[in-house]
């Protein structure tokens, strides 16, 4: 099976099984229990942000699958090609007289080219590539822990309006021991629920970029043995 089959595979297992949760959570109501018993509404933002961030991971998802698809279409057409074929001209790569399609792995080669010297020049290449796969999904690992900081803030707030009410109270009437003891209820269900909220939707979003970022690795090791392997014997034997 394709590597991209695989990844797209497992992201959809994943994804999945993180919506069959939020359907079962919501069933039971504890859903809908912690949404309406968090008065600063900062569950709201952080499922909001999740929400947005696991549309942003599905579509780098997308991306890494094509950028394997485009690896593996080049590599067959580089298999089946004969040393001289491999042309760099303006729009493009071409093997023959077809084009390579576009993408990370295109750029490796083009750059390839243009440097000529083959010796210790596909390794920094290489290095780039790495660099450039890890700056574009950081934004992701940071936003995970940005999630976590969301709900311990959450915490905090939470405790601030469990403890007001200790400091308005003026009598001892238990009508109005009830009352604080209600606000400082509702205190602590803002707490909680927002360090829940907080701390399942950063450990799933972890998980998710996990997942991306097992899969750049794995493409970084493919690009490289597809340069060492077919691009440079091409090169050198055109020369």
């Amino acid at each position: 099976m394709p590597v991209r089959h695989t990844l797209l595979l497992r992201a959809l297992i994943l994804l999945g099984l993180i919506l069959f949760g939020v359907f079962l959570t919501a069933d039971a109501g504890l859903l809908s229990l912690a949404l309406e018993s968090d008065r600063s509404y900062i569950s709201w933002v952080i499922l909001g942000c999740y929400a947005v961030l696991s549309l942003q991971w599905l579509y780098l998802i997308l991306e890494m699958s094509r950028a394997h698809a485009d690896l593996e279409e080049t590599r067959a057409m580089l298999q089946g090609a004969a040393p001289g074929e491999l042309h760099l001209i303006d729009d493009g790569l071409q093997i023959g007289a077809q084009a390579v399609p576009s993408g990370y792995f295109a750029d490796v080669i083009s750059d390839l080219i243009r440097r000529g010297k083959l010796e210790g020049g596909s390794q920094v290449l290489l290095d780039a590539l790495g660099e450039r796969l890890v700056a574009r999904h950081a934004f992701g690992h940071f936003a995970a822990d940005g999630l976590l900081k969301l709900g311990l803030l959450g915490t905090i707030i939470g405790f601030i309006m469990m403890l007001m009410p200790v400091g308005e109270l003026q009598d001892f009437d238990p009508n109005v021991l009830q009352r604080m003891l209600g606000e400082m209820s509702g205190g602590m269900a803002v707490a909680l629920f927002t360090t829940i909220a907080g701390l399942v939707t950063s450990t799933l979003l972890a998980l998710q970029y996990e997942v991306l970022g097992n899969a750049a690795v794995r493409y970084v090791s493919e690009v490289a043995r597809a340069v060492e392997v077919n691009v440079i014997p091409m090169l050198r034997g055109s020369t």
